[in-house]
């Protein structure tokens, strides 16, 4: 007997689907292409690793090796048949674990080689010391050579279950035909295996703290940072609004104070993560150790400025332009067109279609984004995290 299943009409072209098993299939039609990207998602990874096991999760995920694929529309049987049996029916020998292990150590070493990634890990563990978050998605050298393929096997069993799984697609496809061979491939089978897990509380990050690392590199790496909303927070949008007029190209603020007026650094912008419990926004600055304090004191006068005027006028217009044709120019292939589908599943967040996102930024006033700035922008709120000789002292 087939399964009942629950699907729903997003858009014009985007379908969701979920199975009796919890298993949800999303998929939206582009015909004007001929390829098709699909991938699986698994909602358990690293921000759910207790400390002993960091890294169990991206280690897994190399023995499985990949989840995702884009391939010519003919070819969509013959990938997701190839997906799913990795997914699904990993072999997890001995033998494969000592190999992928020594690819990870490495990996874990091109990190600690590469001070402008390993100042942003540091900043994870200064701000949520106890947390997932703050533990390194790698893990470190002693946590993966103390993994063995019971915990990688352990982990697929509680982990890779279909109603835990995430199937998205999009391209030259019709959802039917996807949910035909998802069917065939035996992803609708037996009952719900479980709950997927919830978002571990997260402690309130730790805030307005400087911590020196010392490491011996050519230049001094400095990330401010800060907690900010979680992904599914309409506020996002206004914070993209500012990330891009603070630090967000060669226009930027940060970009023309800091590297073009008083030539303190090469490179310097900002970011922002958004995730499931909380998200993140800052910036990293890498400058000459001798000149690190004053890059640190004009970009701590910029925080100030941002928090205390906002954006308004011209200025905000011309944000909202901007981070408009960034949104629109993201969704131009089939493969950010399937991230974009997965991650509204993964993040528990309704889905918004591009024009009513588009809509969201077009809409946003000066109070709305100046009080985020306020919050999130006042200096004494930043964690201030800085790596390089001398202790990494700015």
């Amino acid at each position: 007997m087939a399964p009942t299943l629950d699907t729903v009409r997003l858009d014009r072209e985007i379908h969701r689907t979920v199975a009796p098993n919890g298993v949800t299939v999303l998929s939206e039609r582009e015909p004007n292409v001929r390829s098709v990207a699909l991938g699986v998602w698994i909602r358990t990874a690293s921000a759910h690793e207790m400390r002993p096991k960091m890294g169990v999760s991206h280690l897994l995920e190399h023995m499985v090796f990949a989840y995702h694929a884009r391939v010519l529309d003919a070819d969509l049987p013959r990938a997701l048949d190839v997906i799913t049996d990795i997914v699904r029916r990993p072999a997890l020998r001995d033998s494969d674990l000592s190999l992928e292990r020594q690819v990870v150590l490495e990996e874990i070493s091109t990190v600690e080689d590469t001070p402008d990634d390993e100042v942003f890990d540091r900043t994870y563990e200064t701000m949520w010391p106890t947390h997932p978050y703050g533990f390194q998605i790698l893990g470190t050298k002693e946590s993966v050579g103390a993994l063995s393929t019971g915990d990688l096997k352990r982990l697929h069993a509680s982990a890779y279950f279909p109603g835990n799984c995430v199937i998205a697609a999009a391209g030259n496809l019709t959802h039917d035909a996807l949910l035909a061979e998802v069917e065939r491939q035996g992803w609708f089978d037996g009952d719900d295996q479980g709950t997927p897990p919830a978002v571990v509380p997260v402690p309130p990050a730790v805030l307005g703290v400087t911590k020196q690392f010392e490491k011996d590199t050519a230049q001094t790496h400095v990330v401010f940072a800060t907690d900010t909303m979680p992904y599914a927070d309409r506020r996002k949008y206004g914070m993209l609004v500012i990330s891009n007029v603070f630090g967000g190209g060669m226009s930027s603020r940060l970009f023309q104070r800091i590297r073009e007026e008083l030539g303190l650094a090469y490179a310097i912008y900002s970011f922002t993560s958004f995730y499931r419990g909380v998200g993140m926004a800052g910036v990293y600055v890498g400058t000459q150790p001798a000149r690190a304090e004053k890059a640190v004191e004009a970009i701590r006068d910029e925080f100030a400025r941002m928090a205390q005027d906002g954006l308004r006028g011209e200025a905000l217009e011309d944000a909202k332009q901007q981070t408009l044709g960034q949104l629109m120019l993201s969704l131009e292939s089939p493969t950010a067109r399937m991230y974009r589908l997965a991650s509204t599943a993964v993040y528990s967040e309704p889905y918004r279609s591009l024009d009513e996102v588009l809509r969201t930024v077009e809409a946003l006033t000066a109070d709305e984004v100046s009080a985020i700035a306020a919050e999130f922008f006042a200096p004494e709120r930043q964690t201030v995290v800085s790596l390089g000789p001398n202790g990494g002292t700015p």
